[in-house]
């Protein structure tokens, strides 16, 4: 399992109905997609919830990285490519996934981004975030919780989709989902 970001930081003038009406029409495309576990397409707007830019920024989890690979390579990709540029893609290995059966009913996304201190305990790290990852995802309105880790620049992600906007003490960024599609 493989999770997936790629973010468009907009101008801040930027009329960010444009990303609305994009998500609403181009967001169904993806409802089914093999090996898709969900596509939370996010966007912030500057202001809103702490938000310094506007931002389009869909959120992957992957079954297999197959499907990463085929989405990449896909014509809509390329679309989106056109219009925005060629992102920058962040990917980490998931330690550990929670997706409620409730999942359709979320409303923002929050992410977290923590380097990983040279010369920690990697098992004791992973035994200690999939435990704070269960604990949250045991929460009332948390419909998803995702940790995972990138070995290549020594980074983790906490990310969650919920169905109310979460304080932001801790969080980079929160989000709105604009919509969600599940394989």
């Amino acid at each position: 399992m493989i999770a997936m970001q790629y973010s468009f930081t907009l101008p801040a003038d930027y009329d960010m109905e444009i990303i609305d009406r994009r998500i609403r029409d181009k967001g169904p495309a993806m409802d089914g997609f093999l090996h898709l576990g969900f596509k939370a397409f996010l966007s912030a707007r500057r202001g809103e919830f702490g938000s310094r830019e506007n931002l389009y920024s869909p959120f992957y989890l992957w079954d297999q990285p197959e499907g990463a690979s085929n989405f990449i390579c896909a014509p809509g990709f390329a679309a989106l490519t056109d219009a925005f540029g060629r992102p920058r893609i962040r990917h980490w290995i998931v330690w550990h996934a929670h997706v409620s059966p409730d999942l359709a009913g979320a409303g923002f996304a929050y992410s977290e981004h923590l380097p990983i201190e040279p010369h920690v305990s990697l098992p004791d790290l992973r035994l200690q975030e999939v435990d704070l990852a269960k604990q949250e995802a045991g929460g009332k309105h948390l419909l998803a919780r995702i940790t995972a880790f990138d070995p290549h620049d020594w980074t983790m992600v906490r990310f969650g989709l919920s169905a109310e906007a979460l304080p932001a003490s801790g969080t980079d960024q929160i989000y709105r989902v604009g919509h969600l599609s599940c394989g």
